[in-house]
Parts: structure tokens; C-alpha cells; sequence
């Protein structure tokens, strides 16, 4: 979409001035300063902004229906004239409005609920066109809410208009809306300039089968539109053009990282490969095979590797990064692995100690709750080339961390740090080969987006011996029976998680451990009632109650790194057999004799967050059991949700399923990414849209790899400027 800038007139008297792109709302005839402040909720200060403020749907026009043949449910349309008009208000000032509408085939009731307003332009005698959908109350049809358009006499009924529905916020209401809006677009649509050269929209509406119009004409017909059609072909052009731009901008950048930087060739050769793989006492899967041959061929090339690896639970991404690092360290060159939390961070530094003992490979970790003299060692060591693989948190992305000779940097969680995080460490005039890992499998369609400018491995097969878990969605009743199955299971030597939403009863409480990113705080739901499951009271209740009998302990990110450490070595050595805890074990956390859990609060979390959470539990050869309880009665969607995890093991079809049912919205930290939101693309419905866009954008970039044709100046100016500084592309400008 166009950009452009907000400038208020300096006095009044330039409310006579032609209307611009950049003139300041309140001058427009109807606005004033009031109202003006009202729109300015809505993010709508300029002109411009009214223009790039998109319907979120449309009332279309019901078909006009003589009014003995109107059917209960089905929308229709009738005109006929007021015979009776009735308003009541109840106590409380509850108000009913009711009409009765006669035509030469009978009579309908239609019924205002608390809109006394309505009353005062209706009068008895006038002619009216009712568009809604009728039911039936007793004997009669009845129309609720719906439009009323008073006609003049002799009047013809008017053909439908297609209505437009904006967000709105409050003392503005949709008529009042529509108008400034198509007031805007009637005058400035054909202001706005066309970046999408002739024979671009043209091929692109080939593609779509559906041509696309020039943008003035699109932005008329998605405010004030026509028919179906042109409302059909506007909307096409303008999500096509919004997710083109961010295509192109994600082609640039991967052309970028493929031809303006260098990295060392850091080849698998076979003597090198073998003494790798020696390493792994255990057969790799088929799927672990092909992606770490896909790694070693990205290392070999002279420019930066940038792959995702993207896989379900206990899929075995660990082992890929091992091999990258290892390969990067058998070519003299140093690995960096940066995880979100300090757990996972030790876990993986205790992971690479065993995996490494006996070799020379040496090993260093650096978190953010080192003291200062210990991380200046540390940082030192690296520096000085004494260290070859570096495990760390966020911690490693702040300060003076200086590598002799950085060749890999591995990055797990992504979604966790954000996009402008993944390029933070350099060294000397060489790049870094970059692998990314993600336990939360990705939609397509989001893969294609937030991760578009990496190339994509995905782990499917488990290791074998992996056992299925068993869940559970709990019924009414089922506590004291399921403690009583985790007590059977705690006699037969196995261990327990108990998974809450929070930390502690009561107040709306941010967690002061920066490592945690956040992982404390409910998922998605920070202004939750106070009865929502806390570890600390779950943790007393427990002790003093159905497990009194065992060995409890808690764990949650308020508490120090040295409390945190000492929890989990606890567990891990099975000193503690039933361990409470928030969801900083949500990932990483590898304890084989841990094969019960018990969710609390279950409808705080996310699809993924509840699959991440259920993952710790099928880590061996015997099967996991995992038990939901909410804290509350649930929304339908949120019952629906909770049955969609409890029936899905397969963490594709779950993500696809969150997908669906939640949306992009926030399902992968997109927000915290820092990539710009969309304004009209939706990623579930405008599927093939954006494979026509990724598809073009490629075919561009590979004929002309820096925008240079004249014909393409407005459209790179409108991709540097939404996606040039979040993807790192002003020098191809």
C-alpha cells in the first residue's frame, strides 16, 4: 500500500483547500475537532489514513421478496408502509421500539432493542424499504435490527447497496464512518500512485484468474463498491499487491544473503563427515539424514547458510545442530548457540558436555546471570579463540562479545528472539552460517512470511522406541481419580510434571526474569481471575494433600538461576519425584523417567504451548500420560480447542489446526518479529493469493536481482520502505 505522512493544515482557513492524502481529518465536512479525536483511536489522523483503513466485512443487499413468501432464516428485503409504532421503556430505562409494516400482502413486525434514536426520523404513513433476515414470533414474521430505509412514495425501491463494516471504537458509529471514508476515497483514490507496472497486474491476474484494476480503482470499490465482482477483483489486487511487497522483500533478502555476503566454506568432507557421525551412538532417522545433508551442502558454499529446521517434539533438531557444530569446529572455525532461557541453555551446554567427552572440542557458557568476573573470562576465552562452541541465552546478542573466528551461529526457538535478532553476531569481514530450529511446527502459509527468507527442513520421524502419549481431556469428577493413577504411576519409580499458568494467587504480576521472555505470564490472558491454578499454592495443596506421601518440588521463572538449577538437578536425578512448575520446561527439558503430566489452567495456553508442554513426556520407551484440567468453564472455542489437542498428536496437524482456529494473530511472536502488520491480507483465506505472490516476486528477483528496470522504482521504493529497515535491505537501494 502507499505510505504517506501526516501534516494538519496550520489554520483554518486551508479547510478550503483541495483535499490531499496528507490533509488533516477534522477539516473534512463532517468531522470537526471532536470527532476527529474519536477517529484518531482508530489510528485515522490524515486523510491517507481513512483511505488504507480497510472494511473488516460487508452487509450485502438482501434479495427484494413479497412479504407472503418471506421464509424464517433466510435473509430478504420488503417494502411497505408504516401502520403502528409503539416505544416502551422498561425499568432501567430499557427501551423496545416496535413498528409494524403493511403492504397489500400482509403485515411483518420489525424490533428496535435500546435504540430509542430510531423513533425520531419514522413516522406512520411513511414508506420504508426492511432489509434483514425474519423469524417468526407467534403468528407473524418478525424482523430484529435491521435496516430501514425510508422511501419516498413513488419512490422505486433502490438496488441493494453493498454496506462496508469498519472496527470501530466508541461514539463513532458505522453510518458516520462509511461517509468520511467514501467521501476520502471518492476524491483521493485516483491520487494514489501505481506501483504495479501494467503487465505485472496482468500477469498476475492470469494467475488468480481474476483481473486485477489499477490501485485508485481497487481502493474505490473496496470502500464504496459497485457489485460482487469489482468488490471481489479490489480486494484481490490489494491483498495481492500487500503480500507481493512483502514477498519481493523476503526474495531480496534471500538474493542478498546469497550474493553481497561471504561466509567460510566449511565442507563435509567424508573423513570429516564419518568422524562426526561417530558421535551419534544411535541409528539418525531418514528425515535427519536429508537435512544434515542439506546443512553440509549450505556450509560448502562461500555465502551464509540460513536454514530453518522446523520439527515435532523428541524429532531429534539437537542432533542437526550438533553436526553443524562440529563441522564448523573441524574447520578451525568457532559456533555460537543462542537458546531463549538460561534452563535451556544449561540443558543444552550438559547435552554437548556428554555428547563432546572425550574430544578436544571446548566448551563455554555464557547467560545473563554470570557474574561480572565470570563472564569477562568467558568473553576472553571466546575472543581469544580457547573456546569452539559457545552456548548461551539473549545474553550473547548484548555487551562486547568479540569470536576469533565465528563460523556458525545456531539459533533455537527463533520465533522467541525476533527477526532483527538473527543477524546480531558477525565476525570480522566474514559472515556467520546461520541454522535456525523450531519445535513449533509452522503453517505453511506462516513459513512462507515470517520465515520466508530462509531455505526449510522439516523433521517428521521420531527416533525409534519413542512411545505415543496417552491425553486426556479431564471430566467433571476425574481429580481424585487422576491423582490416584499419578500416585500408581509414582510407586512404579516413574516422575511427575504439574504445568501452571502462574506463579502465585492474586495481582496481575509481570515476571522479573528477563531469561523466561515472558513464559510466567498467562498465555494470552494477563487480566485472568484469581482463581487461575499458581505453582506456589498447587505446590502447598500437593504437599499437604494427594501427594503428601512424595517428594515435591517447585520451579518457575521468579526464582534465581542458582534455585532454578538446583530444582531441575534435583529432578533430573530423581531426588524429586513430582515437579510443579510454570512453563519455563516448556522446551528442552530432556528427563526420560518423567512420563506423567498434569496441566492446570489449560485454557490459558496455546495449542503449541500445550503440545510443547506434552512433548516432555515422550522422551523414552515408555508411554506418556497427560491429563488436562481447566480452572473454569471454557468458551466454546477455547472446549474446542482443548478437544482439538487432546485428539491431535501430530504437531503439523495441531499448528494447522491453531492456525484455523486462532489465526495468524500472534501464533508465532510475529509481533514481537517486528515485521509490519497486515492491513487486508488474511493468511488462511488468501492461500493461493500468496503463492501466486511468492512465485512472481521469485521470477523478478531472479531476472533482475536489484530492481533495476525503471518500471519497477515505485514498486522498491514501497518495499524499502515497509520491509528495507526489519530485513536489513537499505544497501539495495
Amino acid at each position: 500500500m502507499s505510505e504517506h505522512s501526516t501534516a494538519p493544515p496550520a489554520d483554518s482557513s486551508d479547510s478550503a483547500a483541495p483535499l490531499q492524502l496528507s490533509s488533516d481529518l477534522q477539516y473534512l465536512p463532517g468531522v470537526g475537532r471532536d470527532r476527529a479525536r474519536l477517529l484518531a483511536r482508530l489510528g485515522l489522523r490524515a486523510a491517507g489514513d481513512a483511505l488504507f483503513f480497510f472494511p473488516r466485512d460487508y452487509e450485502f443487499p438482501s434479495a427484494l421478496t413479497p412479504l407472503n413468501q418471506l421464509r424464517e432464516g433466510v435473509p430478504a428485503a420488503i417494502v411497505g408502509t408504516i401502520a403502528e409504532m409503539e416505544m416502551r421503556t422498561a425499568a432501567g430505562g430499557r427501551t423496545t421500539l416496535g413498528i409494524l409494516i403493511e403492504n397489500e400482502l400482509g403485515a411483518v413486525r420489525v424490533m428496535y432493542f435500546n435504540q430509542p434514536y430510531r423513533r425520531e426520523n419514522l413516522q406512520r404513513g411513511m414508506r420504508v424499504l426492511v432489509s434483514g433476515t425474519p423469524k417468526l414470533s407467534g403468528l407473524r414474521m418478525q424482523f430484529t435490527h435491521p435496516q430501514l430505509t425510508p422511501l419516498a412514495l413513488d419512490e422505486p425501491p433502490p438496488a441493494g447497496q453493498i454496506l462496508p463494516l469498519y472496527p470501530l471504537t466508541e461514539g463513532i458509529k458505522q453510518p458516520q464512518l462509511r461517509r468520511v471514508i467514501a467521501a476520502v476515497a471518492g476524491e483521493l483514490a485516483g491520487q494514489v500512485p501505481e506501483v504495479l507496472p501494467e503487465e505485472l497486474r496482468r500477469d498476475a491476474g492470469e494467475r488468480l484468474g481474476t483481473p486485477l484494476p489499477e490501485i485508485g480503482e481497487a481502493l474505490r470499490q473496496i470502500h464504496v463498491p459497485d457489485n460482487r465482482e469489482r468488490l471481489t477483483a479490489a480486494r484481490m489486487r490489494l491483498v495481492f499487491q500487500e503480500l507481493f511487497v512483502l514477498q519481493l522483500a523476503l526474495a531480496l533478502r534471500r538474493r542478498r544473503l546469497t550474493t553481497d555476503l561471504a561466509a567460510p566454506p566449511l565442507s563435509p568432507s567424508p573423513a570429516i563427515d564419518t568422524r562426526i557421525r561417530k558421535r551419534f551412538p544411535f541409528a539418525l532417522t531418514g528425515d535427519q539424514q536429508r537435512t544434515i545433508d542439506e546443512v553440509g551442502r549450505d556450509m560448502a558454499r562461500q555465502f551464509p547458510m540460513n536454514r530453518l529446521v522446523q520439527g515435532d517434539v523428541g524429532s531429534g533438531k539437537t542432533v542437526i545442530a550438533q553436526y553443524a557444530m562440529l563441522l564448523a569446529v573441524a574447520h578451525g572455525h568457532q559456533a555460537v548457540m543462542m537458546a531463549p532461557t538460561e534452563i535451556l541453555a544449561r540443558q543444552h551446554f550438559a547435552t554437548l558436555q556428554r555428547a563432546m567427552a572425550g574430544s578436544r572440542v571446548r566448551l563455554g557458557l555464557l547467560t545473563g546471570t554470570l557474574r561480572s568476573a565470570e563472564r569477562q573470562q568467558v568473553l576472553d576465552a571466546i575472543a581469544a579463540g580457547d573456546v569452539d562452541v559457545v552456548v548461551g541465552t539473549q545474553a550473547l546478542l548484548y555487551g562486547d562479545l568479540q569470536a576469533a573466528k565465528l563460523g556458525l551461529v545456531v539459533i533455537d526457538e527463533q520465533h522467541k528472539f525476533g527477526v532483527g535478532q538473527r543477524a546480531a553476531l558477525r565476525s570480522g569481514g566474514l559472515d556467520p552460517h546461520y541454522l535456525v530450529l523450531s519445535a513449533t511446527p509452522i503453517p505453511r502459509t506462516m513459513a512462507m512470511t515470517l520465515f520466508g527468507d530462509l531455505d526449510v527442513s522439516t523433521l517428521r520421524e521420531k527416533p525409534p522406541g519413542r512411545k505415543a502419549v496417552n491425553t486426556y481431556l479431564a471430566r467433571d469428577g476425574w481429580r481424585d481419580r487422576w491423582w490416584q493413577f499419578v500416585r500408581q504411576r509414582l510407586d512404579e519409580g516413574r516422575q511427575v510434571y504439574v504445568v501452571t499458568p502462574r506463579v502465585r494467587d492474586g495481582g496481575d504480576e509481570q515476571t522479573s526474569d528477563e531469561e523466561t521472555l515472558g513464559a510466567d505470564d498467562f498465555a494470552g490472558d494477563n487480566g485472568a481471575a484469581d482463581n487461575v491454578s499458581a505453582a506456589e499454592v498447587v505446590y502447598d495443596q500437593l504437599r499437604e494433600g494427594p501427594l503428601a506421601d512424595y517428594r515435591v518440588g517447585l520451579l518457575h521463572g521468579r526464582m534465581s538461576a542458582a534455585e532454578k538449577e538446583a530444582a531441575m538437578q534435583r529432578f533430573a536425578e530423581g531426588r524429586t519425584q513430582v515437579l510443579v512448575s510454570t512453563t519455563v520446561i516448556e522446551v528442552g527439558i530432556d528427563i526420560a523417567n518423567a512420563t506423567v503430566m498434569t496441566i492446570l489452567g489449560a485454557e490459558h495456553f496455546g495449542l503449541a504451548q500445550l503440545h510443547q508442554l506434552r512433548g516432555r513426556v515422550s522422551r523414552g520407551p515408555v508411554a506418556g500420560h497427560v491429563c488436562v484440567f481447566t480452572d473454569a468453564e471454557g468458551s466454546p472455542e477455547e472446549n474446542e480447542r482443548l478437544q482439538v489437542f487432546a485428539d491431535t498428536s501430530d504437531g503439523f496437524d495441531l499448528a494447522e489446526a491453531d492456525f484455523r482456529l486462532r489465526g495468524p494473530g500472534d501464533l508465532l511472536g510475529t509481533r514481537q518479529s517486528g515485521m509490519p502488520p497486515m492491513r487486508i491480507a488474511d493468511l488462511q483465506r488468501d492461500q493461493a493469493i500468496l503463492q501466486v505472490a511468492r512465485q512472481l516476486a521469485q521470477e523478478i528477483i531472479d531476472a533482475d536481482g536489484d530492481l533495476s528496470d525503471p518500471a519497477y522504482a515505485a514498486l522498491k521504493k514501497q518495499v524499502l520502505r515497509r520491509y528495507g529497515k526489519v530485513l536489513e535491505l537499505g544497501d539495495v537501494a
